[in-house]
């Protein structure tokens, strides 16, 4: 029997605050340690490109790691493996910070992530299992506002946590939380196995994971290994086209599949997929961006840019709240080419940016860019599923989250090597044409500097690298720009739910 089966659930509302509170310690950690990226990159000595490992191992991890949580269930129980990954989140959070290295925060990264995935599956299941059917859009609310709480928070605690600590309280802060989650979650929970399902398919999962890891390393490493021209980059462009070809193979040709072939034959499921690929792209890639273009170039203190970019997260609240009562009522393809359309104006917003601007830009597209991304995650989801069967939305969801955190990923390292890329270009064209009679070449010099100078040069150097910097910037927002452009015509091709009236709308929320 259930937990929902049953005449009362004792202890609701306390099992919902601990669980909530292991996925605020969850959510929180996609945007905490943004803010705080420029102070991990001078503490470990990583390059500007190097750096963004930090962000992407933590997503990559998720994302391979999420598909194995219907397996786990089935194996641990849900309260043993709410406990496990609770107290391996805590433990991987604890070694974050007191990381001496870059390859050892990475790889405790790798840890948090991995331990991090089955906790927004697990608490959005279980939520649904205590509350009665009538009580499933309340309990649904919760969760959802749970879930965006921690990304409003993320940049604003991780700002004065770096501030008036250190970047390392960034994952301190997890422990204390996660300690007093695994305590109420052991009293309060009852230990319940799930029947098992069909057999899971590992080889098409390892294959597929084995893709996932080698294209991301080759992402990650291209740059600083001059992308073709490096035998490290060929080896890995040759274990992700083996794994995939693989992981092909076996979807085509197995028994029961990880990936089941019939939802390839879905158009909805199909361009939602590619459609929240690079949707996430877009949103992921400016938080990845935004601070140390702040700190680096504009002089913002850590807390600074913490609180310029907290308006992202409340344009996100804002939309969810409403469009929740919209979906359903209004054609969902309207809904998203509404939040393109927003997210759209963000980005052309931030192709304006220049080095004399003051927050308020940044403040202004910030909520423009989450209220588009609000009004585009629950239509997207919604869509997803419309015309999928109901047997294949177990898999669909695994899926579907796997690719939205891939596009995470591909975003944040392809949009910073970018602008390493460019940074390098710009400057070398811009310094072609500094003249040192220029009247605005000499005011760059400084007072008392000369090009004939050590001083005078390295000033009027810096100020073409940051001009560079700035320049490579704006040119990753123009492409993100295109993107948005490019993704309108998708949804052409997708097709109008025809689902029944009250029938349960399936989201997955970052």
């Amino acid at each position: 029997m259930s937990i929902a089966d049953e005449a009362g659930v004792p202890n609701r509302a306390a099992i919902t605050v601990f669980i909530m509170l292991a996925t605020m310690m969850s959510t929180l950690d996609t945007t905490i340690a943004n803010v705080a990226l420029p102070h991990i990159q001078g503490s470990v000595s990583a390059s500007s490109d190097q750096i963004t490992w930090v962000l992407t191992s933590y997503i990559v991890a998720a994302a391979i790691v999420t598909p194995l949580t219907g397996w786990l269930t089935e194996r641990l129980g849900r309260k043993r493996l709410f406990l496990v990954v609770i107290a391996g989140f805590t433990l991987s959070s604890m070694l974050c910070g007191i990381a001496a290295s870059l390859p050892q925060i990475v790889a405790f990264r790798l840890m948090q992530g991995a331990f991090g995935a089955p906790l927004i599956p697990l608490s959005q299941a279980l939520l649904l299992d205590i509350n009665p059917p009538a009580k499933h859009g309340q309990a649904m609310s919760i969760w959802a506002a749970g879930t965006l709480i921690g990304p409003i928070l993320g940049p604003v605690l991780g700002g004065y946590l770096t501030d008036q600590l250190t970047w390392r309280w960034c994952f301190y802060i997890n422990v204390p939380l996660g300690v007093i989650a695994l305590i109420g979650i052991w009293m309060f929970i009852s230990d319940e196995r799930a029947p098992r399902g069909r057999r899971f398919d590992f080889l098409g999962y390892g294959t597929l994971a084995l893709f996932i890891g080698a294209f991301q390393l080759l992402l990650d490493r291209g740059a600083s290994q001059d992308w073709f021209q490096s035998p490290e980059i060929w080896t890995e462009t040759l274990i992700a086209a083996i794994s995939l070809w693989i992981f092909g193979v076996q979807t085509l040709t197995a028994k029961q599949p990880f990936l089941d072939p019939a939802l390839l034959t879905d158009r909805n499921f199909i361009t939602a997929n590619v459609f929240g690929f690079f949707i996430m792209v877009l949103a992921f890639s400016t938080m990845a961006l935004l601070p140390p273009m702040l700190q680096g170039l504009m002089g913002y203190s850590v807390m600074g840019s913490g609180m310029v970019m907290m308006p992202r997260g409340l344009g996100t609240l804002a939309a969810t709240l409403v469009v929740g009562r919209l979906v359903g009522r209004v054609d969902t393809r309207a809904i998203l080419a509404t939040g393109l359309g927003v997210s759209g104006y963000a980005m052309w917003q931030m192709v304006q940016f220049d080095l004399s601007m003051n927050g308020w830009p940044v403040m202004i597209s910030g909520f423009y860019q989450g209220l588009g991304a609000g009004l585009l995650f629950v239509p997207l989801s919604t869509l997803a599923f419309a015309t999928l069967p109901n047997r294949l939305r177990p898999e669909g969801s695994a899926i579907y989250t796997l690719v939205r955190n891939l596009g995470s990923s591909v975003g944040i390292s392809l949009m910073q090597a970018l602008v390493a890329q460019n940074v390098q270009k710009m400057h070398a064209s811009l310094g072609a044409h500094v003249v040192a009679s220029d009247p605005v070449a000499r005011a760059a010099f400084g007072p008392g500097l000369t090009a004939a100078s050590p001083a005078g040069l390295a000033s009027i150097d810096a100020e073409i690298n940051r001009q560079a910097t700035m320049v490579a910037y704006v040119d990753d927002y123009k492409l993100m720009f295109i993107i948005t452009l490019i993704c309108l015509p998708m949804l052409l091709f997708m097709r109008k739910p025809r689902g029944a009236r009250g029938e349960p709308i399936h989201v997955a929320v970052e």
